[in-house]
């Protein structure tokens, strides 16, 4: 059976909150009562049927034709399916997934996979600022699971990770893996200034280097680690570029020496 299909029928006229629509919330429902759910908006009420035209399907697999920036929280709380979107998206797509896997087949906004415990989400353009990172007053960011983007990413990208992989094709902004508690996040292009920042554990590779290091990282000289290269063997399935560069001799930063000073940066750059 084909996916359960939401094509868009002009671009939102106010930012909506797509949070609802995931396979676990949909199961069960006919096209009628989907077609009805409302949204919630920052303004007057939708509900599912005035911005999307449906098309019937397996519940398991939702498909959005169809891309807009005020299309907010898409496939956030995810935890079983997939979904993917032909077009971009607004802020805090796949925030707080656990399980399964969202495909965005465009451009998405701030705070993309933020929360994020478990699961697969997938960017094919760019990514906003904070990636992965916490809302204000949350104090950890992601929390397993993979994010992979095919562009750039911006600002702070990684910001508090956790657990997991974060894994970005082309460039990234100014702090990125800033105060990172553990996990993984690697950059393929050229970094902004000061990737982690105030970091206490985890590893950050950058593969094209960065526009300032901060003066708190310690320079351990160039390596040929064998963690590196397990963790080679990890990306490579989702990444080959990346999985590359973990392979090739490291020069190794040790810090945040500012902070708990157990991370460590890795660069292809000498």
């Amino acid at each position: 059976m084909s996916a359960l299909t939401f094509t868009l029928r002009c671009p939102p006229p106010q930012r909506v909150d797509l949070c609802a629509l995931t396979p676990a919330q949909l199961a069960g429902k006919s096209l009628a009562e989907i077609a009805a759910l409302p949204i919630q908006t920052n303004r007057a009420p939708l509900c599912v049927g005035d911005l999307f035209a449906l098309k019937d399907g397996e519940r398991g697999t939702i498909v959005f034709e169809g891309g807009a920036e005020r299309l907010d929280r898409l496939g956030a709380g995810l935890d079983t399916g997939a979904i993917r979107v032909i077009g971009a998206v607004g802020v805090e797509a796949g925030r707080g997934m656990s399980g399964g896997a969202l495909t965005i087949e465009g451009d998405a906004g701030p705070y993309a996979g933020s929360g994020l415990r478990g699961g697969v989400l997938r960017i094919e353009g760019d990514a906003g600022e904070r990636l992965g990172g916490p809302r204000a007053g949350e104090t950890e960011g992601m929390n397993g699971g993979l994010i992979h983007v095919a562009g750039h990413a911006g600002d702070r990208a990684g910001d508090r990770l956790r657990r997991g992989f974060i894994l970005i094709e082309g460039a990234a902004g100014d702090c990125a893996g800033s105060r990172m508690i553990a996990g993984t996040l690697a950059i393929g292009g050229k970094a902004g200034a000061l990737p982690g920042y105030l970091m206490n554990r985890g590893t950050i590779l950058l593969a094209g280097g960065c526009d300032e290091m901060a003066p708190t990282f310690g320079d351990c000289g160039v390596h040929g680690l064998t963690a590196a290269r397990l963790l080679a063997s990890y990306v490579e399935t989702h990444s080959p570029n990346l999985a590359a560069a973990f392979r090739q001799p490291l020069r190794r930063y040790a810090g945040d020496l500012a902070a708990l000073g157990k991370g460590e940066i890795f660069s292809t750059t000498t």
